[in-house]
C-alpha cells in the first residue's frame, strides 16, 4: 500500500501537531513496513525536526519553480496532481485539512481532526483565524472518506458542529514519544533539575502558556503556600499576565519557566515532579496528561470534556476555575501516601492503552476499509 501524508507539520512544527504527525509516520513505518509512506512537504525545512532510517519513508516536494515559489498553493491544491502521478492508494491529512479537489482524483482520503476549539471557544481566536480554520475543517470532513477524531469529545464536536454521520468518524487515541516511557536513574533526575536551576521538589505544568490552558488558576492556588511550580511551554501575551500575578504576590522564587528543554530532559523533569497540574479549559485530547502518567506522576486536571479519556479513573478532576478545588486536590495527594502510590501505579497501567501497536492497527484498518469502500468505520 502507498500512503501519502500532508507533511507540512512533520517538517515545520515543533509542538503538538508536529509531534502527532511525526509519531504516526514512525509508528506506521515500524509496524507496517511493507507499505510505502510518501511525505508531501511544501518546502525545505530550516531545522531537522524529522529523521528516519526506513527506506519506505520518502519525502516529496514541489518540482516546478512555480510551485516551489507558491508552495502553499501546491500544498492546498496542486499536490493532487503529484499524488495521482505517484499512484498512492490513500491520502491522510494529519492536521485538520485535505487538498482541494482530492475527491476528484479517485484517491480515498482520511483527515484527522484534533479539536474544534475555534468553534467552542471562538474568543480565543481572531475573526480571520476562525474563518480559515472552519473553512478548512468543514471542507475536510465533508470530502474525506474517513474522519479520525483524537477523542470521543472531538468526535461528538464534529457531529454537533458539522453534522457528520457518526459512522464516518473513528476515534483513534494519540500516544506519546517513547522517551516518556523510560525510567531514569535518580542521579540523572538530580543532574537535569540542577541543569535548569530548578528546586528539588516541585509541581509541574506543560503546554503553551496561553489563556485557554488556564495556568493562572494553579499559580493562584499556590499563593501563600510553600510549594514550587515549574511551567514549561511556549510563551504568549497571557504569560505576562501570569508573571505579573507572580510578581505582585511575591512568588518569583517559587515559580520557574525553564527554556530550551529537550524531549529527554522534559521526560526527566516530569519524572522528578510531585504532581502534574493541567487545568486547561478545553483540549482535543491532552497529550501532556499521557506523558505524565507514563512518567509516574499523579495528575490533577479539569473535570469534563476529554480529560477523563486521557487521565483515566485514577487521576483527580477539579473545576479548574475554582482555586479552592485545586488546593484541595493538591492536599489530598500530598497528604495521602497510599493515594499517591495508587495514582502512580494505576496511572501508568491506564496509559498502556495508548500504545503504538494499537495506533498502528487502528490506522491500518481505516486505510484498508476506505480503499475497499466499506461505509462504516465503526463496524
Amino acid at each position: 500500500m502507498k500512503i501519502g501524508f500532508d507533511a507540512k507539520r512533520i517538517y515545520h512544527n515543533r509542538t503538538g501537531l508536529g509531534n502527532y504527525s511525526r509519531d504516526l509516520v514512525r509508528i506506521m513505518s515500524e509496524y507496517h513496513p511493507n507499505n510505502s509512506y510518501l511525505l508531501y512537504n511544501p518546502k525545505e525545512a530550516k531545522n531537522n525536526l524529522f529523521s528516519h532510517s526506513s527506506d519506505n519513508v520518502i519525502e516529496k516536494r514541489p518540482k516546478s519553480r512555480f510551485h516551489k515559489t507558491f508552495y502553499n498553493l501546491w500544498r492546498q491544491k496542486s499536490v493532487c496532481k503529484d499524488i495521482m502521478s505517484d499512484k498512492i492508494d490513500v491520502f491522510h491529512g494529519l492536521t485538520g485539512e485535505i487538498p482541494i479537489g482530492i475527491q476528484k482524483t479517485g484517491i480515498p482520503a482520511v483527515v484527522t481532526i484534533h479539536d474544534l476549539i475555534f468553534l467552542r471557544y471562538p474568543h480565543f481566536y481572531s475573526v480571520f483565524d476562525r474563518y480559515i480554520h472552519k473553512l478548512k475543517a468543514q471542507y475536510a470532513v465533508n470530502n474525506a472518506d474517513a474522519v479520525v477524531a483524537v477523542s470521543q469529545q472531538t468526535k461528538q464536536d464534529i457531529i454537533d458542529f458539522f453534522g457528520v454521520e457518526p459512522g464516518k468518524i473513528r476515534v483513534v487515541y494519540q500516544g506519546c514519544q517513547d522517551v516518556f516511557k523510560e525510567v531514569f536513574p535518580s542521579s540523572e533526575v538530580v543532574a537535569t533539575i540542577k541543569k535548569y536551576g530548578l528546586p528539588q521538589r516541585y509541581f509541574l505544568n506543560v503546554g503553551t502558556i496561553e489563556e485557554r490552558k488556564n495556568i493562572l488558576s494553579v499559580v493562584a492556588a499556590l499563593k501563600g503556600r510553600e510549594e514550587n511550580l515549574v511551567i514549561i511551554g511556549s510563551e504568549t501575551e497571557y504569560t505576562q499576565k501570569v508573571k505579573a500575578y507572580i510578581q505582585v504576590h511575591g512568588m518569583e522564587k517559587r515559580v520557574f519557566f525553564p527554556k530550551g528543554v529537550s524531549s529527554r530532559d522534559l521526560a526527566i523533569i516530569y519524572q522528578g515532579a510531585d504532581i502534574f497540574l493541567y487545568p486547561s479549559l478545553f483540549e482535543g485530547f491532552g497529550i501532556p496528561i499521557i506523558e505524565a502518567l507514563n512518567c509516574g506522576v499523579p495528575v490533577i486536571t479539569s473535570r469534563g470534556g476529554c480529560f477523563g479519556e486521557a487521565g483515566g479513573p485514577n487521576s483527580l478532576y477539579v473545576d479548574s476555575s475554582k482555586v479552592g478545588e485545586i488546593r484541595s486536590a493538591i492536599d489530598r495527594i500530598m497528604g495521602d501516601i497510599g493515594l499517591r502510590e495508587k495514582m502512580i501505579t494505576e496511572g501508568r497501567s491506564y496509559a498502556q492503552r495508548f500504545n503504538k501497536a494499537n495506533i498502528a492497527n487502528e490506522f491500518g484498518a481505516i486505510y484498508n476499509q476506505i480503499i475497499k469502500k466499506e461505509p462504516n468505520l465503526n463496524s
